[in-house]
């Protein structure tokens, strides 16, 4: 298969890259910053999802939407917009099969920032239209939505034993996921799944479910 991950340099999106080379995929990945894999399989492409002129391969069967930013000014602009122009590049593609979008388990609850959760909001609805538009060519569109996830953005938790402990305690399970998993879900959802299309699905360790019955 030929996929493409955005935001390919690190965190879910090289764990997705990596997760489908090990399955004999050719990959390309796209991301600001220079490649971190190395493999005869793997393409990297230096650029900005906000570009309006990005070489996309011709024959994509997956798109992997990983590429996005934390900081307030450029949420709407890059999480948003970015992602929506890059995927109606990789759209035309004659061979897409899948397309799956990283969202965040803030767009439910709003328990980030606004641009932020603003932008992961807007990516859900993006995909369910998506979902509606490509549904004739049988392309599947569905997205996930991490809570906390073990990667470099949130070293500034991870690295703050005070900080961690109290947001493993706001989950059920006492854990967050790494980006390997995320990367499992991804596979399974582009690469396996046939039949579910236009849902997000949440994958946060219980955290939204967890609360205080008081009686």
């Amino acid at each position: 298969m030929n996929v493409i991950v955005t935001g390919a340099a690190s965190g879910i999106g090289r764990a997705a890259a990596e997760r489908f080379l090990r399955e004999g995929c050719r990959v390309w990945g796209y991301d600001l910053r220079p490649g971190a894999i190395e493999h005869p399989c793997y393409t990297h492409v230096i650029c900005d999802v906000r570009d309006r002129e990005i070489p996309v391969p011709p024959d994509a069967e997956i798109l992997i939407n990983s590429a996005g930013t934390l900081e307030e000014r450029d949420a709407i602009d890059v999480n948003l917009s970015g992602t929506i122009r890059f995927t109606e590049r990789v759209l035309p593609s004659p061979t897409l099969r899948s397309v799956l979008f990283i969202a965040s388990a803030s767009a439910r609850n709003g328990a980030e920032f606004p641009l932020y959760v603003a932008s992961k909001a807007g990516i859900v609805g993006y995909m369910k239209n998506l979902a509606l538009r490509a549904a004739p060519r049988g392309i599947c569109c569905n997205s996930l939505s991490p809570g906390g996830v073990v990667t470099p953005a949130n070293r500034h938790i991870l690295e703050d034993e005070k900080l961690y402990r109290a947001v493993l305690d706001e989950t059920l399970l006492g854990k967050w996921c790494s980006a390997e998993e995320i990367a499992d879900w991804a596979y399974f959802l582009t690469a396996v799944n046939r039949s579910m299309t236009g849902e997000d699905l949440l994958i946060d360790n219980g955290e939204m479910l967890k609360s205080n019955f008081i009686w």
